[in-house]
Order: C-alpha cells, then structure tokens, then sequence
C-alpha cells in the first residue's frame, strides 16, 4: 500500500500568503473524507477513465489493506487491534474477497461491460491519485493529524504537512503565476519554438491547467504529451459545453492587498490572496 505526497509546486505572495499544490497517492477507500475539505482544488485519477487492465495491475502490483486491523467497538475509532488467528483470518478473508472482485472485474471485461462499471468494484483495493492546491491547511492537518482519524486518513494528512515542511516556497511577484507541472526552461522554451504570438503568460497557464487535467487518467511520470497535445487538450477542456474548469484551479497569481482587503477577493474561489484562473475563466464567459 502506497500513501505518499510530492510537492509538485509551491509558491509566496509579497503579501506572505503560501499557495502549494501536492501530488498524492492514498488507498481510495478514504477519498471520501478527502473531499470533505473545501478548502482543496482537486483532480483525481478517475474509475471511469482508467482501463480495466491497467487497474486490476494496479491492485495486484501495490495492493491494499488496512494499516491497522482494529477490533470491533461502538463508535468510530478502534483503540484496539486484532491479534493471533483472529488477525490472520480477517487479512486472509480480505485477501479473498479482493481475488474475487479481481476475477469479477475480468469476467465482467469478457462480456464487454464498460470499464466505468468494471471498475467500480475493483475500488475497495485501488489507490487514487490526487492534485491538491489550496493556501489554508491548518484546519486539514488538525483533524487529520490527530489520533481519532482513520489511520490511513493521518498518514496521508502527516505526510502532505512533512512535504510542505521541507518545502520552500517561491516568492511570486504580482503578474507572475503558480504552474504545477510547468518547467520553466524546457516549455518555455518550447512555446518559443511554436511561435504562437500573444501573451506568454497566457500559453504557460494553458500547459499548466491540460497537465492538471491528466492526473484524471494518468500519472505524470512517464507521461510526456507534445506541447501542442496540451494545448489542444486545454481548449477542449474550456471549449466544451459544458465547461470542464476545475484543472483550472490550481493555476494562480497573487493578488494585492490594501489596507482594506483585497482588491479582488471574488476571484479568489478557495484560495485566500490569490486569483484563481478557474475564476477569470468563468468571469469572461459570464461577460
């Protein structure tokens, strides 16, 4: 079982407010309490996006069980865990029940069912992996870090807090943007050499929010679309009807703060002291 956090960017405003975008990777059998954090942007490895194959290889190369088999008691945290062959019989009885959901899930390809039913069942033994970018954490890690959270719950929640501690953050200026996944020598560079014209600025937050909206079907190691497969990704993604903006979200610049407030707090979404991209979006089609 694989729960992991790698910052991918992580950036200051003048005005001191942090913005950090993490890559994770966690059992999906807690991506439930994950989404309860408003405070996240998100984009997540879908079910109905990833082929079967590739998923039952998933659950077989890292598979999942839980880091801590609690005994059974009221309430919603288990201080106690299972020992000797009560232990032994109920990791065996998972180990079965996901050998059949695997089985299933290849019968079920025979017969031609849509991956987006297939996988369903394969989800109680499959990682998610998820972009997150927010500036307000404190909230996260206090309840997740505790110990009255899941266990797999906290390990995620400790090892996003350790990544963005031994991270330092990149002081932006007001004009300059927060790029997950946007390599400022090698696109740069690239976006160059197509001679697009127009603002600079514009075509790297465009790579930026395309690369965001992969992490729903595939990982970024390894991945390595062209520049123009981006490009014409992005303009289906804010082409489409209905509008698929939430990539949008991560991409970011400081906004500037007076004496009182900011001067564009509707643009902010989830963020605090920063304009959201997913915001001028949709302001100029409301426009």
């Amino acid at each position: 079982m694989t729960i992991s956090a790698k910052i991918i960017a992580d950036s200051v405003s003048p005005d001191g407010k942090r913005l950090t975008t993490v890559q994770t990777r966690y059992p999906k059998f807690i991506h439930g309490e994950v989404m309860t954090h408003r405070a996240f942007s998100r984009n997540a490895s879908s079910s109905r996006a990833i082929p079967v194959a590739r998923l039952i290889q998933d659950v077989i190369d890292d598979p999942i069980e839980p880091s801590f088999w609690g005994k059974n008691q009221p309430g919603m945290q288990a201080a106690e865990e299972l020992t000797g062959e009560y232990l032994n019989m109920a990791k065996a009885y998972w180990n079965i029940v996901r050998s059949m959901s695997i089985s299933s899930a290849r019968y079920l390809t025979i017969y031609g069912t849509h991956k987006q039913i297939v996988n369903r069942i394969l989800e109680p033994y499959c990682h998610i992996n998820t972009l997150i970018s927010a500036t307000e954490w404190d909230n996260f890690f206090e309840l997740r870090c505790h110990p009255a959270a899941q266990p797999e719950m906290r390990m995620l929640a400790e090892a996003i807090r350790d990544a963005r501690a031994a991270s330092t953050p990149k002081l932006l200026r007001l004009g300059e943007w927060h790029l997950p996944y946007f390599d400022p020598e090698a696109d740069r560079e690239a976006l160059f050499d197509a001679n697009l014209g127009g603002d600079l600025f514009d075509w790297m937050i465009r790579l930026s929010v395309a690369r965001c909206a992969r992490v729903s079907y595939l990982t970024q190691e390894g991945a390595v679309p062209t520049t123009e497969a981006d490009l014409a990704l992005y303009d289906r993604l804010v082409g489409s009807v209905p509008l698929h903006a939430s990539p949008a979200e991560h991409q970011a610049t400081p906004d500037r703060k007076w004496e009182l407030g900011w001067e564009a707090p509707e643009l902010h979404g989830n963020f605090v002291g920063w304009v959201q991209r997913r915001k001028q979006i949709e302001q100029r089609i409301a426009k």
